[in-house]
Parts: C-alpha cells; structure tokens; sequence
C-alpha cells in the first residue's frame, strides 16, 4: 500500500526543491512533478516528491481523517 500524505510548503529553497511540514516534521522534497506553487500551499508527498497541489479544505479534512485513524488506534497507526 502506498501513502500520499498533504503537507505545507514552508520554504521554496531553489526552482526545483522545497521545505514542507509534515505534522510538525520538515522535509526536504522535489518539486519537479508540479507547477505553480508557493509557500503556504499544500501538496501531496510521497515518496519524496510533491505530486500536485491540494486546497486547503482538502489537506485540512484529509489531516483530521490521519488525526482521527491516529486517536482511535491509541497512535499505533
């Protein structure tokens, strides 16, 4: 199984390559795959590449979904 997880652009370091939070955590990721980001976007990583934009509702519902499986298996997701 494979898993795309909704982080925020915090930092764009060079054309090609950015800071994202990922609940807190910050990664350097590829943004080689989309166009038209910015800081304070959200994007879809997975394996170290952001693989398109997101809206905010969206990436916001998503993350309460990953806080809710989270809660519910007392953290062990």
């Amino acid at each position: 199984m494979c898993l795309a997880i909704p982080a925020r652009i915090e930092r764009i370091t060079d054309g090609e390559t950015a800071i994202v939070n990922l609940d807190g955590v910050r990664k350097s990721i590829s943004l080689a795959l989309v166009d038209n980001v910015a800081v304070g976007d959200y994007v879809i990583v997975h394996v170290g590449f952001a693989l398109n934009k997101l809206d905010i509702d969206e990436a916001d519902r998503t993350l309460a979904l990953f806080a809710q499986i989270d809660e519910s298996t007392g953290g062990a997701a």
